[in-house]
């Protein structure tokens, strides 16, 4: 959520702010509503000063016997009472209307974000790994034969319907050991803390990193009013709601895994073969809250967090800067990363290591106490996918496939697989 001081302070800044975004300006709208805000406060709290007069003057009426002035100065007092109660019940009107549309509003961009309409204008920032030259046509991770076995989405569409997956034996092996691979790489090399949290939450939890109000129709909700996480930066994040942490504390550093849940509802006919866009998957989310100063930097760290799973798994893939028009709406700048997938020939999406500001901090009323003494402060946010393990799964098995139908495996899978180093073309560990 956006800084209403900092709107009324630099107006233009914030105009200039929403139309990098494609947004139209808003800083008219937004300052006559905190006027009118501001104005009905003064004018409940000026109502409020004259109702407490008046109610010192009944008394004072009363002790001289003047029963005249008691009952007029009665009827003066609770006709005041009634004013101001509508006074306060229209302020607080203007004050939610005013939050929601500030809630509505996207976050603002940092300086170096590119310029673009869409992901074509987004800008590579460096590249890793050569991608393999087959002697024969790579296939797509689910015509592999020695996968077919063990992915099923004739069995998943009876259970649950389209874009679910059954994984069964050794290709669910390997899905569970790249999940532990990342976990432990995590936790033991880059010195995030393993947290295990649910995935059912509390409607104001989606609201604190931004999921809610604009983009409810993305997640699933039940009907005793929980949501279903869509990705662990939910709960991650929000570790930090409504608390005050002391600035030594400075960063968090946390990492889950969980299963995640999305409706997919703006990719309708996009992905639907295989196992790459799914209702329900799991990843390994990495979430840092830092201080003001360092979130930048953290930003660069959490990408190399990433980067090196894909490095371990011997995995070609290309680190971009997204540009203005490709841009998450509570983020300040993200990198996405893209493995290079041959069955399809081209990079896909694999994580996103984005940094929000204190974007989501001021909807969470997340802060940290100065070292110094000084008023609290709003931490900094960032959140990254260290990775999605379906999509790790898929870029193994297609960047490791064989001409015979089976797949060699990375070597740092290896001691999860209590020493197996391939999938046969029967589906089997070997």
């Amino acid at each position: 959520m956006h800084d209403i001081r900092a709107i009324r302070e630099n107006p233009a800044a914030f105009d200039a702010g929403l139309a990098r975004r494609g947004e139209a300006a808003m800083s008219g709208e937004i300052l006559a509503l905190d006027e009118a805000r501001r104005g009905m406060i003064l004018a409940a709290e000026t109502a409020q000063a004259e109702q407490n007069k008046a109610a010192k003057e009944i008394g004072a009426a009363k002790a001289r016997g003047d029963e005249a002035a008691f009952e007029e100065l009665r009827a003066a007092v609770a006709a005041k009472k009634a004013e101001v109660s509508e006074m306060q019940a229209e302020a607080k009107a203007l004050d939610q209307k005013l939050t929601d549309l500030l809630m509505s509003l996207p976050n603002t961009l940092a300086d170096e974000v590119p310029e673009g309409a869409d992901e074509n204008d987004n800008e590579q920032v460096r590249q890793w790994g050569t991608p393999r030259a087959f002697d024969f046509t790579p296939k797509e991770h689910y015509e592999i034969p020695g996968v077919t076995k063990g992915m099923d989405f004739e069995t998943a569409a009876k259970l649950s319907g389209s874009r679910f997956v059954v994984l069964s034996g050794a290709v669910a092996r390997v899905h569970r050991a790249l999940a532990q691979f990342m976990l432990d790489t995590h936790i033991e090399e880059n010195g995030l803390t393993e947290t295990w949290t649910p995935v059912l939450v509390r409607e104001e939890m989606m609201y604190g990193t931004g999921q809610l109000p604009k983009f409810g129709e993305d997640s699933y909700k039940t009907e005793d009013g929980w949501w279903l996480v869509p990705t662990a930066e939910v709960t991650l994040t929000n570790i930090v709601n409504d608390e005050v942490v002391d600035e030594t504390a400075l960063p968090l550093r946390y990492v889950a895994h969980t299963q995640c849940f999305r409706s997919e509802a703006g990719s309708a006919g996009r992905d639907t073969a295989g196992m790459l866009r799914q209702h329900q998957f799991e990843k390994v989310e990495m979430v840092s809250i830092t201080h003001p100063d360092t979130a930048m930097d953290e930003h660069e760290r959490m990408t190399r967090c990433a980067e090196g799973i894909l490095e371990k798994l011997g995995l070609p893939y290309r680190t971009v800067v997204l540009c203005s028009g490709d841009m998450g709406f509570g983020m300040k700048k993200t990198h996405d990363l893209e493995v290079w997938l041959p069955g399809q020939d081209s990079y896909r999406e694999i994580s996103s290591v984005s940094v929000a500001g204190d974007f989501q901090a001021r909807r969470m009323n997340a802060r940290f106490k100065p070292t110094d003494g000084g008023k609290p402060q709003f931490v900094h946010t960032l959140n990254g996918s260290g990775l999605a393990v379906g999509r790790a799964l898929i870029a193994v098995l297609e960047n490791g496939q064989q001409a015979d139908g089976s797949v060699d495996l990375p070597q740092v899978l290896h001691p999860y697989l209590r020493g197996k180093t391939r999938l046969t073309a029967e589906g089997t560990l070997a």
